[in-house]
Parts: C-alpha cells; sequence; structure tokens
C-alpha cells in the first residue's frame, strides 16, 4: 500500500456534501467526492465514465485540519446564456483562509499516476468549487512501504501559513483534529454522505461512508525558544543578612 498526500490551501474553498434548493452550504472539511472528482478531473476522467472513477472512490480518505479557517456567506445571481432570464437568487457559504492535509491509501501505481496527474493536470483543478482556486501546488508526497494512511496523517509537518503558525508561538506543538475512514473494527463512527458512485451531469450518485474523528499532536515550527529561568528563593536574602551579622 502507498498514500498520497495533498495540501488544499486556499483564499475559499467549498466543499458541499448537500445542497437544498437556493441553499449551498460547505463542510467543515474536505469531503472525500470533493477530493475524488478534483483527482478524477486532474487525470482526465471525464464525468460519465464511472468504471475509470471506481478505482479512485474505492481509496481510504482522510483529512487533517491544519488550519479551520472562517465560515463565510455570499449571494449568487446568474442569467441563463440563451433566454437572458434571471435565476434564483442562491445562497452559498465558504471557507476563508482555510488549509487542510488530506490523504488517500491505496494500490501504489494508481497513487503514483494520480500524483503525475496533479503536476500536469488536464483539467484545472479547485478546491470544490470552480471559483476557488488553490493558492499552493496541491501535492505534497508519494508515501511508500509501510507506512499508513494513520501514520501519515500524525507525521507530515503542519501547513498553516506563517501568520497562523505565529499565533501559537507559545505551544511546542498543537493538536490537530482529523477525520478518516472508519477501519472494520471500529464501530463508534459517524457517516456522511460522500463516497462517490457516479459524478454523471445527469444523475450524481453518493453513497454513505463511515468516519472517525481523532486528534494527532504535531511540532510547531514557530515555537518560541524555550529560556530558562532564574531560580528565586526569598529566603536567600535572610541567609546573606544572617551571614553578615555573624
Amino acid at each position: 500500500m502507498s498514500v498520497l498526500t495533498l495540501r488544499l490551501a486556499g483564499p475559499l474553498q467549498s466543499w458541499g456534501a448537500s445542497a437544498r434548493f437556493t441553499r449551498r452550504t460547505t463542510e467543515s472539511a474536505p469531503t472525500k467526492s470533493g477530493v475524488v472528482g478534483m483527482l478524477a478531473a486532474a487525470a482526465g476522467i471525464e464525468r460519465g465514465d464511472d468504471e475509470r472513477l471506481e478505482p479512485l472512490a474505492a481509496l481510504r480518505f482522510g483529512v487533517r485540519i491544519d488550519q479551520p479557517g472562517t465560515r463565510l456567506r455570499d449571494f449568487h445571481t446568474a442569467h441563463h446564456g440563451v433566454t437572458g432570464k434571471s435565476m434564483p437568487l442562491s445562497e452559498r457559504f465558504y471557507l476563508a483562509d482555510a488549509v487542510f492535509v488530506a490523504a488517500l491509501e491505496g494500490d501504489r501505481t494508481l497513487l503514483a499516476a494520480l500524483h503525475a496527474a496533479l503536476r500536469a493536470p488536464v483539467y484545472a483543478p479547485y478546491l470544490g468549487r470552480r471559483s476557488c482556486p488553490p493558492a499552493l501546488p496541491i501535492e505534497l508526497a508519494l508515501h511508500h512501504g509501510t507506512a499508513s494512511l494513520d501514520q501519515v496523517l500524525q507525521d507530515e509537518p503542519w501547513q498553516a501559513a506563517p501568520w497562523y503558525r505565529r499565533q501559537r508561538r507559545r505551544d511546542t506543538t498543537v493538536s490537530l483534529a482529523v477525520l478518516r475512514e472508519a477501519d472494520e473494527h471500529e464501530h463508534h463512527a459517524d457517516v456522511l454522505r460522500d463516497q462517490p458512485v457516479s459524478f454523471a451531469a445527469e444523475h450524481r450518485r453518493y453513497a454513505l461512508r463511515t468516519v472517525v474523528s481523532t486528534t494527532v499532536d504535531v511540532p510547531n515550527p514557530a515555537a518560541a525558544p524555550t529560556r530558562s529561568v532564574p531560580r528565586h528563593d526569598p529566603f536567600d536574602a535572610l541567609e546573606e543578612e544572617s551571614a553578615r551579622c555573624s
């Protein structure tokens, strides 16, 4: 098994697992359907090609929240290109200034091909919506050997922006939330409908996926150096005074 790690950072991101009419929400972290869709686009997989999508959807997925960002609300207007008729006003939510580390575990050959596709994508990647381009290169590393998804999310250096790290400079380590697919023996898990089945434009389909929430502690490279504090004992002054008097 191999693990591919991704850095998802940008001014705006939006990872919707559900949409109700004119209200388009976002999850607090990237969804599996959104990340798999981004990889499929980079590899040139067309929307209706469910056969080529299936191996990507079978990859085990996890995400670490390195910088949670701020939730924003926006209003979207549009006009029909042919008739010029105004479309309904929609309410859309985004995550601003967020940074995530996503990891996918599975077949070495497939992950190597996806890693190469991200460096020369067929279709430009975006962070949930086309209006959300990444601010930094997405691919981080491709790990081979015995490394597992859980271990990689533990070991990957903190990817938060420098200004955000400085806010935590008093902490030598930071605790980061991790959302990953549950193992077979893990039963205390949440469910999320973001397991991609088909991206066909006329009928997109998603299945339920079990998700476990944990935390990992990673070093803070912006931590202030520790300073030795001089020993202070108030009784030292009394001992010195007593010595002079004797």
